[in-house]
């Protein structure tokens, strides 16, 4: 229930007119606030694709699905939002102070990762532009927006936000 009043609250707080910054909680709730299980009997089952879809759409997220041809499985498609972190406009802090902002960058991104706000966050290797991404895993662009710009490194300018809404389908990992 807290976790639905949660998810509700940013929501609501998200679409209105005006841009405001989502509030972060302090503490890591003890369930991610997106993680879908049905109880039954005291174990864990595997929920169906329309259960997924019942809750990822009370939850505010956009959906669809289709049957693939080969295997007959019902696949999930959900809109995510890839935030590219690109170059900021000021790159002048001394190195103390870039330390000290990467390490707040870094406990930015677990702590987004630890309440289920974003999937997959990760560096670039080359020198360009764009320094990194962040699939943030919301039901709207205003929050992946507000939450990308909660960073530290972005606040202070070292890092500037880039964010496109993208399709992937639930469920499918890396290879």
């Amino acid at each position: 229930m807290r976790k639905a009043f949660f998810i509700l609250l940013i929501i609501v707080s998200a679409c209105k007119d005006e841009t405001k910054v989502v509030e972060i909680p302090k503490e890591i709730p003890e369930e991610a606030p997106l993680e879908i299980a049905i109880e039954k009997t005291g174990t864990q089952v595997k929920p169906t694709a329309k259960q997924i879809l019942e809750t990822l759409k009370t939850q505010g997220f956009e959906t669809f699905d289709y049957v693939d041809k080969k295997t007959k499985d019902t696949i999930i498609m959900q809109k995510y939002f890839m935030a590219f972190l690109k170059k900021g406009p000021i790159v002048n802090q001394n190195e103390e102070e870039v330390v000290i902002l990467q390490e707040e960058h870094l406990s930015h991104l677990e702590k987004m990762y630890a309440l289920g706000y974003a999937d997959i966050s990760e560096p670039f290797i080359d020198d360009g532009d764009i320094r990194g991404v962040t699939i943030y895993n919301v039901p709207t662009l205003a929050m992946a927006d507000s939450l990308a710009k909660s960073d530290p490194i972005v606040k202070a300018g070292r890092l500037e936000v880039e964010i496109h809404p993208w399709w992937a389908a639930k469920g499918y990992h890396l290879r």
